[in-house]
């Protein structure tokens, strides 16, 4: 797959796992199993909190968008992913263009979900530590200017991550050891330098990620101190589940994009990017709906009454 070191590719092909050739339809099948279970969880979450009266709290309006995210961020992966296990490794081609195109949706989404993580970690501040003010405070017209900023400035990280990688000059090899367009294992390619590629990633990177994270850490450290003020166990015990499926997302998502890009791409490796790639990109958005459900009573409860709506139909 090597190419001339003079021209520049204009095409690349996604391995997505050709090194596990003998096992394709097996793993073309246990991803379209989860591509559903996500579509499927995350719809119900969608039509729950938007149908039910009792689920019309600040919290479960940013679920609802939660969902929304994670069903974008499969979609922008998953259907490429299938195709290509379909198709012996010539075929598995992605033109430069539809590659940029990917790694600006895959980061649009994936930067939402970091924002709106935050966010509802704020919310749960508000509501734990000025529980007098909740109404108040997280009205409607806060609600819609918060997720409007989590997309302008997902946003315009993807455009600049996005423009800075289809700048460079790609001239070593046109196979991509990865599943997706992503900008680590891109830079392996470049024949040009990415030292501003990656001075990006680790500056303006670590607002986009580990600002929304040290929030969240901050967020949930006076979350905790207010938690030890309250007298029942009882009390303890019901104000802590309303986080605890909140927290558990966040540690599970932001360690495995941590993971992937705030290291050197010297230190590439396919076996564990690929991996994390797949937690966060993939098991995440089919996880979510379920932790939250299943640690979630006023979700449960919404859902029983969901489903003998529709059995008595």
């Amino acid at each position: 797959m090597e190419s001339d070191n003079s021209t520049q590719i204009t095409e690349f092909i996604l391995s997505t796992f050709s090194d596990l050739q003998k096992y394709q339809t097996a793993l073309f099948a246990f991803f379209l199993l989860i591509l559903l279970i996500t579509v499927t969880g995350n719809l119900v979450i969608i039509v729950v909190t938007y149908w039910d009266s009792q689920l019309q709290s600040p919290m479960y309006f940013f679920l609802g968008n939660l969902s929304f995210v994670d069903i974008c961020l499969c979609l922008v992966t998953a259907p490429q992913m299938l195709k290509n296990f379909m198709v012996d490794l010539k075929r598995r081609v992605i033109s430069f263009e539809s590659c940029m195109a990917q790694i600006y949706f895959f980061l649009t989404f994936a930067n939402v979900e970091d924002f709106l993580l935050a966010v509802m970690a704020y919310d749960r501040y508000i509501a734990i530590c000025d529980p007098l003010r909740y109404v108040v405070v997280m009205n409607k017209r806060l609600r819609f200017k918060l997720i409007a900023s989590c997309w302008l400035l997902s946003t315009a990280n993807s455009i600049l991550h996005s423009t800075l990688t289809s700048q460079l000059f790609y001239c070593r090899s046109n196979l991509i050891n990865h599943f997706l367009c992503d900008m680590v294992p891109l830079f392996t390619l470049a024949c040009s330098d990415t030292t501003i590629n990656e001075l990006v990633i680790f500056s303006e990177g670590s607002i986009v990620v580990a600002g929304p994270f040290l929030f969240i850490l901050v967020s949930y450290i006076y979350i905790i101190l207010a938690i030890f003020k309250i007298s029942s166990a009882e009390g303890r015990s019901k104000v802590f589940s309303t986080c605890s499926s909140h927290l558990a997302v966040v540690i599970f998502y932001f360690g495995t994009i941590m993971f992937t890009y705030f290291r050197p791409s010297s230190s590439y490796s396919l076996t564990k990017d690929r991996v994390a790639s797949v937690m966060y990109t993939v098991l995440a958005p089919m996880l979510n709906p379920f932790i939250y459900s299943l640690r979630n009573k006023d979700v449960k409860q919404a859902l029983q009454r969901l489903m003998a709506k529709m059995n008595s139909v």
